[in-house]
Formats: C-alpha cells, sequence, structure tokens
C-alpha cells in the first residue's frame, strides 16, 4: 500500500459521496456488506488489475480497450503507446470510464478524466519520476524508450463505485463481512 493517511481520507470521502449519489437500485446491490473500505480496496488492488478502459472517438462513439491499471495513491494510473488510439481520444476528449472486475467477487466502476504524466513535449507531473520509477522496476527499465513510447495517464475520479461482496473470500481472510467496514 502506497496510500497517504490524506490519499485514504480522500479515496473514502470520495467512496461514500459516490454511493450517496448513486441511484437506489446501485445502492441494494452495493450495501454496506458489500463494499470496502478506502483502506480495504488498497490493500486489495495491488500490483497490476486488468482495466477495462471507455474512451469516446470524435464522431461521439465508445470505444472500450484494456490497460494494465495502478492503483496508486487511491487513484488509477496506466498507460499505453502514444500512437494508439485511445491515446488520440484521451488527448481530444480526456473523459473515461474505467472497470475492473475479478468474477463475482470483485468490481471497481470509476467515472473521471485523465491527466497525462509524461507529455511529449511539457512539464511532467511532479510525481512522474517517483512513478516512473515504480512502472520501470514494474516493468523492466528497458521494456520501453520511456520518454517517447509510451504515455502514462493518471484518472482524476469524480465517481467510483466498489462490489466486494465476500471480503473472506477476495482476501483469503478469516475477518468476516463486518470486520473493519465502516
Amino acid at each position: 500500500m502506497r496510500e497517504t493517511p490524506d490519499d485514504l481520507r480522500r479515496l473514502q470521502a470520495l467512496l461514500d459521496a459516490s454511493r450517496a449519489r448513486s441511484t437506489a437500485h446501485l445502492r441494494s446491490i452495493i450495501s454496506d456488506d458489500r463494499t470496502l473500505t478506502a483502506e480495504q480496496l488498497t490493500g486489495v488492488l495491488t500490483g497490476m488489475c486488468t482495466l477495462a478502459l471507455s474512451t469516446v472517438t470524435a464522431k461521439g462513439e465508445p470505444r472500450i480497450s484494456a490497460v494494465d491499471g495502478h492503483f496508486l495513491r487511491g487513484r488509477w494510473h496506466f498507460g499505453t503507446a502514444r500512437g494508439a488510439a485511445k491515446a488520440r481520444h484521451l488527448a481530444a476528449r480526456p473523459a473515461v470510464s474505467a472497470a475492473h472486475l475479478r468474477g463475482e467477487d470483485l468490481g471497481v466502476f470509476t467515472h473521471g478524466t485523465v491527466e497525462v504524466l509524461n507529455p511529449l513535449d511539457g512539464e511532467p507531473a511532479a510525481d512522474w519520476p517517483e512513478l516512473l520509477a515504480y512502472f520501470q522496476e514494474f516493468y523492466g527499465a528497458d521494456a520501453f524508450d520511456w520518454e517517447r513510447d509510451v504515455v502514462y495517464y493518471r484518472l482524476h475520479p469524480s465517481w467510483t463505485a466498489v462490489f466486494a461482496p465476500d471480503l473472506d473470500r477476495l482476501t483469503g481472510t478469516a475477518e468476516g463481512p463486518a470486520g473493519g467496514r465502516g
């Protein structure tokens, strides 16, 4: 877990506000006993998590593709080739939806906008050196030309919901449904 106490507070506030703004139907599915706290979520979303990422074309047509998602500091981070269609979509229309699913055990659904972390011709994000070190350790420092081949994004969420019906099965612990849920 790489989250600070402030990251966890921000993520918990987002989770709570998102559920409160959801429809009654969604709240009946993602009830108090079938969701995770920010701390539990960051403990589950470690390493690389495949994300289904939805972007929109210039014609307004939805497109979905898979990306390697990394949940760091309470937000999704992902990359793609600079010449990929999704990179063109995101440059023109940075609004996205993303979902990470693990069978019937976990669903993490997020809507928001993306920020480019390492623009080709511009200043990188302030934390890009730290993130680059993480990605190079994960994929290997020689995996890409990190300056020219890949563009990385951070998803700034406006809404996030988590469905996790059985914490024991998800984490392999004996914590139980009431253990630590807030």
